[in-house]
């Protein structure tokens, strides 16, 4: 499989451990990412200025795929509901589609509507699969207690994404997780809570009362780790934590990783392999119950 892959934002410059740990992966599971270095925002936060200039700027990356005959793997979940939502809408609207490629036409660019955009964990639970990845499993984590955090696009408007998770009772990142052989605890409070990343540009104090309210209930599960498929919720849970233990008058120290980072220790790759040492929050407890505490990380 081959596929353009999708960094955004958010991913160069405050997730280097979720690329890095993506491309080891997506190495050992001999999935081929192709970089397009002309790829540019995926027009999120430009839509809520201009809906339109957001779009234009969705359609001109996936233009640049289709270009190459690929489909787009996404990190961010951000990311894959802006390129999804304008697939649908190019899709559905067959007139807009026309609109934004008189835009393109000054790039040189046409779009047809030929490109799937997928999120990274999406592709290897429904691609993949769950099975196959436990065949490939070299270091089972045994033993090790986690708790998953979906976020919001990553599943939701669920009608771009044709369902294929419920976004009430999502499965799929749990399965995931349980594919290292880790322990997923899918059911707990506040599960399908958001981060509350969104208005942390407005309303910083109220994200974060909602991360440390959800931080909570996770530290009461007494877990080795966060795990998640988001820069923007790891912003939050791990680069915001410290405040959240302030404003809760506690200490959390829940460590936050990236699936990819999981399931690239299973997979055999050592910590700093899959970008341990650039997490803020160290996972010293969970890398020594996986007899890899003595390593550096």
């Amino acid at each position: 499989m081959a596929y353009a892959i999708f960094l955004g934002c958010s991913v160069p410059t405050r997730g280097l451990n979720y690329e890095l740990s993506a491309r080891k992966v997506a190495e050992k599971l001999e999935i081929e990412l192709v970089d397009i270095p002309e790829l540019s925002c995926c027009g999120f936060p430009v839509r809520s200025v201009s809906n339109d200039a957001g779009f234009i700027m969705a359609a001109r990356n996936l233009a640049l795929a289709e270009k190459q005959n690929l489909d787009i793997l996404t990190l961010c979940s951000a990311c894959t509901e802006t390129l999804q939502e304008a697939n649908h809408i190019f899709h559905s609207r067959p007139e807009k589609l026309s609109e934004v490629n008189k835009e393109l036409e000054k790039f040189g660019l046409k779009y047809n509507g030929n490109v799937e955009v997928k999120h990274f964990a999406r592709m290897l639970w429904e691609d993949i699969g769950v099975d196959n990845i436990k065949q490939m499993i070299e270091l089972p984590l045994d033993d090790i207690r986690v708790v998953a955090h979906y976020g919001c696009h990553y599943l939701k408007p669920s009608k771009i994404y044709d369902r294929f998770d419920d976004p009430e009772n999502p499965t799929s990142l749990d399965d995931l997780i349980e594919a290292t052989g880790a322990e997923s605890i899918r059911n707990y409070i506040d599960k399908e809570k958001c981060c509350g990343g969104s208005i942390l540009g407005v309303e910083e104090e109220i994200t974060i009362k909602m991360a440390g309210s959800k931080l909570q209930k996770i530290n009461a599960l007494d877990v080795d780790a966060m795990v998640l498929v988001c820069p923007f919720c790891s912003v939050i849970y791990e680069g915001n934590q410290k405040k959240a233990e302030k404003e809760y008058h506690t200490e959390f120290k829940i460590p936050v990783l990236y699936y990819p980072q999981l399931l690239g220790l299973a997979l055999g790759f050592e910590p700093n392999d899959v970008g341990f040492k650039l997490n803020r929050i160290k996972a010293k407890g969970m890398l020594e119950k996986l007899g890899l505490g003595k390593k550096k990380t």
